[in-house]
């Protein structure tokens, strides 16, 4: 068994979305100013990283993550590779990768190839899912989406149709997925999001294990 870890390190120095502040850590207690043991306290978005998005981030009554079904964060999953897609993710692509019948996909495209995810500034550049392409998604039963970004809509849609299109359909998405060095292919996906009663979001901790 092999295990990929797949989450982005928090630390200061980060990829964050515009608007968020950078995480902060805090020494409550400290061994080196004489205190008999460390205790630190940090800030972060709720988006920070690798995260989760609950259903209420664009519905106002959908469920917070505290309600999560786990079941949708963990069990089978498919790594497609994308990296040969130019611009945005499309139907098309997603129809040619074969989907049908997924559960749980991972999108790796040119985001994975120029590390977007280990860099410390954001690229508004980065490669996102079309609103039609989160269309055929819902249309063909995917119930967890994962992009190797920290958004999986296009930087440049004020609207948030990709997100609208996922949410509303209760599809689970998560974003800032480290891929640059996962093979496309089947693995069995573990993503555990913080349990924050009625966030709209969550950091999580995932991984791909392989030969399970």
């Amino acid at each position: 068994m092999e295990i990929l870890d797949i989450s982005r390190t928090i630390e200061p120095n980060m990829p964050l979305y515009p608007g968020s502040e950078p995480p902060s850590q805090e020494w409550h207690l400290n061994m080196e100013e004489g205190d008999p043991n460390n205790v630190s306290g940090w800030k972060l978005n709720s988006h920070t990283g690798t995260h989760v998005d609950a259903r209420k981030h664009f519905v106002p009554d959908g469920w917070t993550m505290e309600a999560l079904d786990l079941g949708r964060s963990v069990g089978p999953c498919r790594v497609v590779d994308l990296t040969h897609v130019e611009g945005h993710v499309g139907r098309a692509d997603l129809e040619e990768a074969g989907l049908a019948g997924e559960t749980r996909v991972l999108l790796k495209t040119r985001n994975s190839s120029h590390g977007l995810m280990q860099r410390e500034e954001f690229e508004e550049g980065y490669v996102a899912v079309s609103n039609e392409a989160a269309e055929y998604l819902v249309e063909i039963g995917v119930g967890t989406v994962g992009v190797d970004y920290l958004s999986v809509e296009p930087f440049e849609d004020g609207e948030f149709h990709t997100h609208h299109a996922l949410l509303e359909a209760d599809v689970v998405v998560l974003e800032g997925v480290v891929l640059s060095e996962v093979e496309p292919g089947n693995y069995f996906l573990a993503c555990l999001p913080l349990k924050l009663a009625g966030s709209e979001g969550a950091p999580a901790r995932a991984i791909l294990i392989r030969n399970f």
